[in-house]
């Protein structure tokens, strides 16, 4: 999974875990340390500049800029239900083992919504075909369309349900 991606770690913390992070991380793998949030915020801001997509795990307020500048913002947190930064997700940090297990559902999500817009067009498509030939009565027609937009979202429902499932456990 991780050969998919270029990896970067910006920790605010000394390098005291530098040779421990170097025996896990990938060989090309950047590793700073001493970083301030603003630095983790360049850091973020100069990727994008080079049209790179970022997404950063960060597990404190200091990332929080850099969570919000990054394409993907997510926070590891211990308690979710406590404050977090602004971000587009929270993992808890017990289910960080699983972060690769997400990834690969959430493209798998994407490619069903994309299904679903197919299925939806072509509902409309021949919904249209039978409105304009007249084969088709308003009174009907008004009752189809809402059972079109019910049909895509039990469809996304339950494949992302099967998908997940398929892939979690």
């Amino acid at each position: 999974m991780a050969s998919h991606f270029k990896l970067a770690i910006l920790s605010g913390d000394n390098a005291g875990e530098k040779q421990n992070l170097e025996k896990i991380l990938p060989q090309n793998s950047q590793i700073l340390f001493n970083q301030k949030p603003e630095d983790k915020l360049k850091y973020i801001k100069d990727l994008q500049n080079d049209k790179e997509h970022i997404m950063m795990l960060g597990d404190g307020l200091n990332d929080a800029g850099a969570l919000a500048q990054s394409n993907v913002g997510i926070a590891i947190s211990e308690n979710i239900n406590v404050f977090s930064p602004a971000c587009d997700g929270i993992l808890d940090a017990s289910e960080f083992e699983n972060l690769p297990k997400f990834i690969d559902l959430s493209k798998k999500a994407i490619f069903i919504i994309k299904i679903s817009f197919v299925l939806s067009f072509l509902y409309n498509l021949i919904g249209m075909y039978f409105a304009v030939t007249g084969k088709l009565s308003p009174i009907i027609a008004a009752v189809l369309m809402p059972i079109s937009s019910i049909s895509v979202v039990i469809f996304v429902t339950i494949s992302t349900n099967y998908i997940s499932k398929k892939l979690l456990y």
